[in-house]
């Protein structure tokens, strides 16, 4: 904390700005990174609120051309902060962490240009005919997350395969979209989104969309669902591969956010039809035990055991 205090008021202040954005919007994040020290704690905050910006931007209620002139503006912003010309004066509390959090992190800033780019096929409308055509899309707005990640992380010295790292940050990511898509079939779909493979839905019978409580007329709603699933749970294990390639609060930070999404496959597993009647979530005391798990290990070991045993 000590070096912390030692940063100039301005960028003090831009940190604290992006840790209260953190702390009041991200529902599942804030739980894995609130286990960080708080070096790396703010330069995930400052990942966080320039993300969120965004993300608000492709969700907001401004017409496709405004979308797209804001998210190029902010594009520029984000080249200003990789050339380093945001200093500390700047009057854009993000921008200032973010550059602030870059120069002292490894972080890869074109990561972010791949999230903008993620979200102008939202823009866009884009549909994705199969699965390899999905994961475009989900590397770019979580695989791209992972790998910001991984930059504030750090890998331990003379970790065993830690040039695939980021591989297996981004395949995590993947994990986490892909619940992120199930979660919230529903409400994509009443915005006019639809995530799911086009192949994937012909092959359960669920091309009339999901506007309703109920799925379409002869259709294996819940095939898909645990199709999806399986596929998720194959990219938890995958990603899992990083975690002992991680310092022990980073490792507790990436298995508090895994963990937390991990439940949250296995409730929609058990009842897939309530991600058509809302929204599936886990309670705060829940999210709290997870994290409790992460930060002493028990996540971890548990989460590594099983993933040796998918690759035996």
């Amino acid at each position: 904390m000590e070096e912390f205090t030692h940063r100039s008021a301005p960028v003090r202040a831009a940190y604290s700005y992006c840790e209260a954005v953190t702390g009041t919007q991200a529902r599942n994040f804030a739980y894995g990174i609130r286990l960080l020290p708080p070096d790396k704690r703010q330069a995930m905050s400052a990942l966080y609120a320039f993300s969120r910006r965004v993300d608000d931007i492709g969700d907001g209620l401004l017409g496709e051309t405004a979308k797209r002139d804001r998210l190029e503006a902010t594009r520029e912003l984000l080249g200003r902060i990789r050339d380093g010309a945001v200093d500390e004066d700047d009057t854009d509390p993000v921008a200032v962490a973010l550059a602030d959090a870059a120069h002292r992190f490894p972080i890869p800033l074109d990561a972010l240009d791949e999230l903008i780019d993620g979200v102008l096929m939202d823009v866009r409308g884009e549909t994705y005919e199969t699965w390899d055509d999905l994961k475009v899309y989900c590397r770019c707005v979580a695989g791209a997350v992972g790998r910001l990640s991984l930059g504030v992380f750090g890998t331990l010295p003379g970790a065993a395969g830690s040039e695939r790292a980021p591989e297996y940050a981004d395949t995590l990511g993947l994990a986490l979209q892909l619940t992120n898509i199930l979660r919230d079939v529903r409400e994509d779909a009443g915005n006019g989104r639809t995530y799911l493979p086009t192949d994937d839905l012909a092959k359960f019978g669920c091309t009339g969309g999901f506007h309703r409580a109920t799925p379409p007329p002869g259709a294996d709603f819940t095939g898909l669902v645990h199709f999806e699933v399986r596929r998720a749970r194959g990219l938890f294990a995958e990603g899992y591969r990083l975690l002992p390639m991680l310092d022990r609060r980073s490792g507790a930070c990436v298995a508090a956010m895994a963990g937390i999404y991990r439940r949250l496959l296995d409730r929609i597993e058990r009842d897939p039809m309530a991600v058509l009647r809302g929204r599936v979530s886990l309670p705060g005391r829940e999210k709290a035990y997870v994290a409790v798990r992460g930060l002493s290990g028990l996540d971890a070991r548990h989460i590594s055991r099983k993933a040796v045993r998918r690759r035996v």
